[in-house]
Order: structure tokens, then sequence, then C-alpha cells
């Protein structure tokens, strides 16, 4: 928001537009809330499409704040494009935050699989080295067998 604030103090062009834009942005309507009212669209009813300043919290408030906007003033004009564009910075805004919120979880969720992941293949590997040493001692033992059972049979035989 504070982005917003700032482009809202940006002036360009000569010194009478820059008091004209200065003077729009000093004459904002607040809700009753206190805070910089937002420019909607009316999307049902007899009015269909008349634009009316409402809180920036709506739905999500007890906030009642409802003012339609009367076309005839070029200075309202001019400030309901202002503000319109403002309030789509604004809802870009939160929306690239909650992007960059959900990058960064899901770069931590990563993270951890990654570990997981690591672990995992160190595990494999000693559960590999483990059952070569499984085989090498089988095979062993079964040398060892044939042996015994080799020396066996000739005890077998010599006495």
């Amino acid at each position: 928001m504070r982005q917003v604030e700032a482009r809202k103090g940006c002036s360009t062009g000569s010194g009478s537009s820059s008091n004209s834009s200065k003077r729009l942005l000093q004459h904002r309507v607040k809700c009753n809330c206190g805070k910089d009212a937002v420019i909607r669209t009316l999307k049902n009813g007899p009015n269909v499409g008349s634009k009316f300043y409402g809180c920036p919290l709506w739905p999500d408030t007890k906030c009642e704040m409802f003012k339609l906007i009367d076309g005839s003033n070029d200075v309202e004009d001019l400030q309901v494009q202002l503000l319109e564009k403002n309030t789509t910075i604004a809802e870009m805004e939160v929306v690239q935050k909650l992007k960059d919120d959900k990058i960064k979880k899901l770069q931590k969720k990563k993270g951890s699989l990654e570990e997981e992941l690591n672990g995992l293949k160190c595990e494999m590997s000693k559960l590999k080295v483990d059952m070569v040493k499984e085989k090498t001692i089988k095979a062993n033992l079964q040398l060892a067998l044939v042996i015994v059972f080799v020396f066996f049979i000739i005890m077998y035989y010599l006495k």
C-alpha cells in the first residue's frame, strides 16, 4: 500500500498540472472506517454500471459506506479515474503479496522435501552396503559349510 501512496504523490508535467493533481489527492473520500474509499461498480439494481465509493474492506467489515458518484463534475470524473487506477494497483499489490507468500511457503516446503529426500538417499545407500555385506557373509558361510562338509566326509572315510 505504501507504493500506492508513493505513486499517488507523484506528479508529472507543468506546475499547474501538479497543483491540480495535489488538489485531487487532498479531496479524497473517506469511508466510515476512516480509510480511503475505493471505487466500485453496481452489478445489479436500477443503476447497474454506476460507480460508487465504498469501504475497501467490504465485505469483511460492518462498514456500510456507500456514496453514488455523480458524473456531472469533471474534477470528480478525474478523481474517479485516479481512484480506480489506485484501487486496481492496490488490488494487484495484494494479489502479488499473496503470490509472494505462496512462493515462500512452496520454497520452504521444497527445502524440507529435499532434506527428506537426501535422508532417504543416505538410508538407501546404507541399506545397499548392508545388503552387500550380508551377501558376502552368506557366501562365506556357504563356503565354510562346504568346507566343513568336505572335512567331515574325509574324516568319515579315514576312520
